[in-house]
Parts: structure tokens; sequence; C-alpha cells
């Protein structure tokens, strides 16, 4: 982790125990084997930004589950051996996400599923696309985005 609050004594660095908060703009991308194993990683850094970028509790919340979710149906649609790819962006107002495979199918994630009104319960707004790669055969994508309550003084 990288923090910008360090005081350097001589050959050994001191850091304030509090991490400075995201700011917005952020934008923050991990790699990952697209495998099962790999969803509490993913749930783990999410919560971390959420925290960071200042969501209550119920949207961390819905966020885990969220990108849980997306991640899973990404990760059932990938070429095996091949590598998921998350971004995470913070806005003023909310947190971005992306997940992204490359899949031997050209179909988007059904929009009539469980897994798809789980993802439309919990965020402000998701969509899927399927592009072609003439070498992998086809990346997959699923975009989703919760904005942050701001509650009046």
């Amino acid at each position: 982790m990288v923090r910008s609050n360090i005081r350097n004594y001589g050959e050994v660095k001191v850091a304030d125990s509090k991490s400075p908060p995201l700011n917005a703009h952020s934008d923050i991308e991990l790699r990952l084997g697209a495998d099962l194993v790999n969803l509490p990683i993913v749930r783990s850094v999410v919560a971390t930004i959420a925290t960071r970028a200042d969501f209550d509790l119920d949207a961390i919340a819905d966020l885990r589950l969220a990108v849980d979710e997306a991640c899973s149906t990404l990760i059932t649609r990938a070429i095996p051996g091949t590598t998921m790819r998350c971004s995470f962006t913070i806005t003023d107002d909310e947190l971005r996400f992306t997940g992204t495979v490359q899949s031997e199918s050209d179909s988007s994630p059904s929009t009539r599923s469980f897994g798809w009104r789980v993802l439309t319960t919990l965020t402000d707004s998701v969509n899927s696309r399927v592009t072609s790669d003439g070498v992998l055969g086809h990346q997959i994508d699923i975009e989703l985005a919760k904005r942050r309550v701001v509650v009046d003084a």
C-alpha cells in the first residue's frame, strides 16, 4: 500500500495508522485468474475501496454481493486458465466496477436470470456487453455502479 503520510526518520519509515481517503477519479485495477477461488479477494478489495471512499455500511454490503455475483457470472463464462480483469473507478458520487473475461461464447449474461435480478436490485445501474476478440474468441464485460448516499446535515 502506498501512503502519502509517511515520515522519514533515517532508515526507518513510520506511517500514520489511518489511510488517506480515496479521491474522486481514483482508478484501481486488479488482474487475477478467472477462478471461483479468487472471489474472496475481489470481495475484500471492493469492500476496502468502498470503505475508503466513505460509502455507508449498507452500500458496502451491496457492493460486495453485487461484485461477487458479477464476477461469478463472468468466471463461469471464462475460458479456463485465463485472467479476469476488475476495474474500480471512484467519482464524486459513485463507485463503478467493470469485470472483464475472455470467453468462447458470444452471448451476454441473461437478463432474466436470478443473478441478474440480484445485480439490478443491489446497484444503481448494471449492463453487460460482448465484443469480438479475434484471437481468444470474445470479451465479456459486466459494468455496475453504486451511488454514494448523501445525507443532508
